[in-house]
């Protein structure tokens, strides 16, 4: 019950051409054309789009996982550690 056979082609393709004529058919079979390719344009770039953030996405999230270094010595750790425990208590 999927497909159409052959009889309910025929049939189908006489009501248009009674309903439109037969010079409106050609251009009506353009137009449908044209918004298939739209269509299927439009399909293909939200799929390039949603690749593209997964891409971003799985880029940011491996960055943040990645260890970070320090490159502080011990004497400018322990400097900075002060400077911030004079600031806390100076508010």
């Amino acid at each position: 019950m999927g497909s159409f056979g052959t009889t309910e082609i025929l049939l189908i393709v006489a009501v248009l051409f009674l309903l439109f004529g037969a010079s409106r058919l050609p251009q009506l079979a353009k137009s449908l054309g044209q918004s298939r390719k739209a269509f299927k344009e439009g399909l293909r770039e939200a799929e390039e789009d949603e690749r593209i953030e997964n891409e971003k996405r799985q880029s940011i999230d491996s960055n943040q996982n990645a260890p970070q270094i320090n490159a502080m010595n011990d004497e400018d750790l322990v400097a900075e550690m002060r400077r911030r425990a004079e600031a806390r208590q100076g508010n």
